[in-house]
């Protein structure tokens, strides 16, 4: 049987940007998520970055979203 994996080859390192001690500017909890708008960059969970991304996206000159790690097999 064949399977697909989008895992990285053995040995490879995923480097993140965020890390734990990256906080959610809205609740404290980890960040995933980081915007920059008007030079500042504002970081968000999961949750808060979906709940404000569609207002952040027109205005955010960058956008940087770490969410499919929540999903990742230790």
């Amino acid at each position: 049987m064949n399977t697909l994996s989008t895992t990285p080859e053995q040995g490879a390192l995923l480097e993140y940007r965020l890390t734990a001690a990256d906080r959610c500017d809205s609740c404290g909890a980890q960040a995933y998520i980081a915007a920059e708008v008007n030079g500042s960059e504002l970081l968000f969970c999961a949750h808060h970055g979906r709940k404000y991304e569609e207002k952040l996206r027109s205005i955010a000159t960058s956008w940087h979203d770490e969410t499919a790690r929540l999903t990742e097999a230790v």
